[in-house]
């Protein structure tokens, strides 16, 4: 469209009637070419020819508004006032429609590698795809700094590829928040030239859904790149576990870039679109904007903070509990408004939320333990299920040490030696002076463990596995706590000698249960004889012995060999304990009698085993599966 005739836009003014020309020019209303094109996409000098026009119209407009009353020219000023209202409603309406086109057009999808690599570490606007959507630190602002640090990276996904890196509650220079040129300058300084006409024409209202709904969906553009759902609260407490921890991963780290990058980024273009036009315009564009999205995703980590409590929650629970702590801050400066109270309050309350569901859970699996009802005996004497598992979730609770040290205040509640109660175990807190409350309940953890495994053992029918199983369980648990320096520093070397104590106890208890009997047969007394036509010795008597002695070994080879040792040093040991004490006993009396037996018949029936074989043997032992073959019979 061509200016009116005689005028330069090289002025400074546009007198009212050409003004009101170019507004009905530009009436979508009324002109198909008005419909098809749109001022801002054309040439600077018709963008500047149409705005000098509003200003005009609306300069108009106030003059009229501010005339005093004049009888003679009441009705001319009606008439006037008639036709500025329209061409101010026709400019509005165009203002609008180029308002929302600037917007559309310059609104494009981030590409979710670019947020999670300005996560990382700052990056320059030339390193990504996108011309609309460059990189811009914070620092820009400020000086510069890097920040981050990652944890969990995972190449295979860029999701996962978000570092947590350390919050600021200093917006503009921290090392956390990223902004991002969502729209490039020259458009901003368009949409700002825009919404300073239709806010002061009293459009505001107007000037703010337009400006929420477009950014809206980006935001919600960006949600579904990052992978974030659109589900209730009762969606996601229906979900399975396992489901849960895989989004649980995927939402802290888009979390992190949503409030660190989307939601900053998206407070900085409305500063700069709305900075200095009206009173919290801005925070009034940023809240229309991102409150849905925020909402949607604070929501996420809402319904885990009130799901049901269960052991296996635990350590996604703390992962969120840091993920969103370490975000505070930043959440409390992107949403730091009056009206984002909600926000901030919404944050701070799940937070606290998940604080309480990490210290029910502990408490929760504490009695889970203790009543843990399998009655079943594990095959073998071997590590039972319970320990393991136990063991390894004291672990992990000791990765998060500084986390939990800060949510567990109170000691654990336990039974004590005076309560008389049988089905829980003693623990005096006076032999653990100085200890944090978190290591008290590691302590009354293995405990109770100790205390359960103890039941347990009262179901082998043989008291040598059961002291054998004893001994395997609180060796396992000794190995953990050795293998782990956060787990060994918490529980301290004083409990764990006292753990050590009891399996060597266990392990001399089942010694004692197994080869007193055994070793019992071969002690001199009851074969010698008196008598004048005795050689002192009685042989049936002797004879007898090298029998009993054959059948308790070979049934103890027989069922010990498919008893398990699992720890193979632990293993060794027993052997050569077992071995210090049966080799040198049957050595000794072999020498003593053997000749008594071998000048009588059948001595092979009576001495079946040479000490090689009985070296031999105790190898067998504590392998988990039976022997191929009876005790190799010595060489005649």
């Amino acid at each position: 469209m061509e200016a009116p005739e005689n005028y330069s836009t090289s002025t400074f003014a546009v007198p009212f009637e050409d003004a009101k020309k170019i507004i009905l020019r530009w009436d979508s209303t009324a002109s198909d070419e008005a419909r098809e094109r749109m001022i801002f996409d054309g040439d600077r000098e018709e963008v500047d020819l149409y705005l000098q026009a509003v200003d005009e119209i609306q300069k108009s407009m106030s003059s009229t508004s501010i005339s005093p009353p004049s009888s003679s020219h009441h009705h001319d000023q009606d008439n006037s006032s008639n036709i500025v209202n329209s061409a101010i409603q026709i400019a509005m309406a165009r203002l609008e429609d180029e308002f929302r086109n600037i917007l559309i057009n310059h609104t494009s999808p981030v590409e979710v590698d670019s947020l999670l690599i300005s996560d990382h570490a700052p990056a320059p606007a030339s390193s990504l795809n996108r011309n609309t959507s460059s990189i811009r630190s914070s620092n820009e602002f400020d000086q510069e700094e890097v920040g981050g640090g990652g944890d969990h990276v995972d190449a295979l996904d860029p999701i996962q590829r978000a570092d947590s890196s350390n919050s600021s509650a200093s917006y503009r220079s921290t090392s956390s928040i990223r902004e991002i040129h969502l729209i490039p300058q020259e458009a901003v300084a368009d949409l700002q030239s825009i919404a300073k006409r239709m806010i002061s024409a009293g459009y505001l209202r107007e000037c703010i859904q337009v400006y929420g709904s477009v950014r809206k969906s980006a935001v919600d553009a960006s949600f579904r790149r990052l992978g974030i759902e659109k589900l209730s609260i009762g969606d996601i407490q229906r979900l399975e576990w396992e489901a849960l921890e895989t989004k649980i991963r995927r939402w802290i780290r888009a979390a992190r870039v949503c409030v660190r990058i989307l939601f900053a980024s998206e407070k900085k273009l409305c500063e700069d679109i709305f900075y200095g036009i009206g009173t919290a315009i801005d925070d009034a564009c940023f809240m229309e904007t991102v409150k849905g999205p925020a909402i949607q995703l604070f929501n996420f980590a809402e319904a885990i903070s009130i799901s049901r409590r269960s052991p296996e929650k635990m350590f996604k629970i703390l992962d969120l509990h840091d993920a969103l702590m370490d975000l505070l801050p930043d959440i409390e400066v992107v949403f730091e408004s009056k009206s984002a109270d909600s926000i901030r309050v919404q944050a701070a309350e799940i937070l606290s939320r998940l604080a309480e569901a990490a210290r029910g859970i502990l408490s929760e699996f504490e009695n889970a333990v203790l009543r843990e009802p399998s009655r079943v005996p594990v095959p073998g004497g071997t590590i039972h299920p319970l320990t393991r598992y136990v063991m390894n979730y004291i672990s992990l609770i000791s990765d998060y040490k500084q986390t939990l040290i800060e949510l567990i205040m109170s000691k654990p509640s336990t039974g004590s030696r005076y309560s008389g109660d049988p089905t829980t175990p003693d623990m005096e807190f006076a032999e653990l002076e100085g200890k944090t409350p978190l290591a008290l309940h590691l302590i009354w953890i293995i405990v109770i463990l100790q205390f359960n495994l103890e039941g347990k053992s009262k179901h082998y029918k043989d008291a040598s596995l059961a002291h054998l199983f004893i001994m395997n369980n609180v060796h396992y648990i000794v190995q953990k706590i050795k293998g782990s320096p956060e787990l060994r520093e918490m529980i301290g070397d004083d409990y764990l000698r006292k753990l050590t104590g009891k399996f060597r106890q266990a392990a001399t208890s089942y010694q004692r249960a197994t080869w007193v009997s055994v070793l019992y047969c071969l002690r001199d007394e009851g074969l010698h004889v008196r008598g004048s036509f005795s050689s002192g010795v009685s042989k049936s008597a002797l004879r007898e012995r090298f029998k009993t002695f054959n059948a308790m070994f070979e049934e103890v080879h027989r069922t010990q060999a498919t008893w398990l040792i699992p720890d193979s040093q632990l293993r060794e040991e027993l052997r050569i304990s077992i071995s210090e004490k049966l080799i040198p006993a049957y050595r000794s009396f072999l020498g003593r009698f053997r000749s008594h037996i071998e000048t009588g018949k059948h001595p092979e029936n009576y001495i079946k085993y040479s000490v090689e074989d009985l070296e031999s043997a105790v190898l067998d032992f504590f392998e988990g599966y039976p022997v191929s073959q009876h005790l190799r019979r010595r060489s005649q």
